[in-house]
């Protein structure tokens, strides 16, 4: 496994074509997860939730115990 490095900003974002050489993740990757930031925030908007800060500690608590199961899950089957 590898660690994640967060974007610095579009302003400090130098890419090759493939990767961003600020960040070191792939393109495909970046554009992945904005598209994933866009998907959520257009959930929230239409859901007119007024409380967005616990919305997304919601969002983070769940993620973590998601990829973890999944992770221990996986490990199981091998």
């Amino acid at each position: 496994m590898r660690e994640f490095v967060p974007c610095k900003g579009k302003d400090a974002c130098r890419e090759d074509g493939e990767t961003c050489l600020t960040c070191g993740r792939k393109l495909t990757e970046v554009a992945r997860a904005v598209f994933l930031m866009n998907e959520l925030s257009d959930f929230v908007i239409e859901q007119e939730y007024a409380n967005v800060d616990e919305f997304a500690s919601y969002i983070a608590r769940k993620l973590v115990k998601k990829v973890k199961h999944r992770r221990e899950t996986a490990d199981k089957l091998i």
